[in-house]
């Protein structure tokens, strides 16, 4: 089955809610303010791809986070796959993080 512009646009908005349900143990912010998901890509057919990286390639939860975040994705309505791939180009820095993560690590 093939999705609308809009239909993907919704499951995309749906995957984003369900990633700021995901937080790193170490830090009291959601994956995606910290600046952790560097891209979600979705198809026609609702297959999502995302591209993620780790505060450090040592983060305790480097085995256990991007399980969590496949298996969150995967039970979005509509979601027929999820690829997650993992990287560390670029290395994440505090500058990834938006305003309102900074702001509630208070770094602004």
């Amino acid at each position: 089955m093939k999705f609308t512009d809009d239909q993907i646009a919704d499951i995309g908005e749906e995957i984003i809610s369900v990633l700021k349900t995901v937080y790193d143990p170490e830090i009291p912010v959601d994956i995606y303010e910290l600046g952790l998901i560097y891209d979600v890509q979705i198809s026609d057919d609702a297959d999502v791809k995302i591209i993620m990286t780790l505060t450090t390639p040592n983060c305790p939860v480097a085995e256990t986070l991007p399980q969590e975040v496949k298996d969150k994705v995967a039970e979005v309505d509509h979601v027929k796959s999820v690829d997650l791939e993992l990287t560390f180009e670029p290395s994440w820095n505090k500058d990834m993080m938006s305003e309102e993560a900074k702001f509630e690590l208070g770094m602004l």
